[in-house]
């Protein structure tokens, strides 16, 4: 959205301020352009097949617009909504929801209740972080969006810079174990810095 403040506005200020240069499309079914550009009223009217989707909408809507990113092709999407299982059992119960659809599609899912991601290098920030960070060697691996904020901020301070950022979140799909696995084989990381405040598979995570 356009709306001053709002994780989908600062989502739309940091893609363009990163100057990414992949092809941006803006879903929101209650405006016509968002930011000069041209917004469509769903994922699956959008007029190419998507490598990733972003998704900030209320928590019911998430299950959905994941199946429908799933039909339309897409194969990788960031919720960064929450009120999901960190609810209660409603939110457990969206939270399946959405899984479930992504599995049927073979979409993978970073999130949901998450930052999102930040490729410096790549010019991509996938988040609603206030400011980017710098490219560099750190890859980053945090469950809390807020600690990750914070580091992000503080090292934009001192010019330290990340080859990746990732924010987990509830870990619904893609784990620590997963991450630290790109990580792992990714040239332009030489440091990985992990935030853990729980681990959902353990043998997957010791293996990495």
């Amino acid at each position: 959205s356009e709306t001053p403040g709002s994780i989908g506005a600062t989502l739309v200020s940091n893609m363009i301020d990163a100057d990414f240069k992949g092809r941006l499309f803006f879903v929101n079914p209650r405006h016509e352009t968002i930011f000069g550009a041209k917004a469509f009223d769903s994922v699956e009217s959008v007029p190419q097949r998507l490598d990733l989707a972003v998704i900030c909408t209320r928590a019911e809507t998430v299950p959905d617009i994941v199946d429908a990113c799933g039909r339309a092709g897409c194969r990788n999407a960031i919720v960064i909504s929450g009120g999901f299982s960190e609810t209660g059992k409603r939110g457990a119960a969206l939270e399946r929801a959405a899984l479930e659809n992504a599995r049927r599609h073979n979409l993978r899912l970073i999130g949901p209740n998450c930052l999102g991601i930040m490729r410096p290098s790549a010019r991509l920030n996938a988040t609603f972080a206030r400011g980017g960070g710098h490219p560099g060697t750190i890859g980053l691996i945090s469950q809390s969006g807020a600690l990750c904020t914070a580091i992000i901020d503080w090292a934009q301070t001192k010019n330290i810079g990340f080859s990746s950022v990732i924010s987990l979140g509830a870990e619904s799909d893609i784990d620590f174990g997963e991450a630290l696995d790109y990580m792992v084989a990714d040239p332009r990381t030489e440091n990985i810095f992990l935030y853990i405040e729980g681990i959902k598979n353990a043998r997957r995570f010791m293996s990495a």
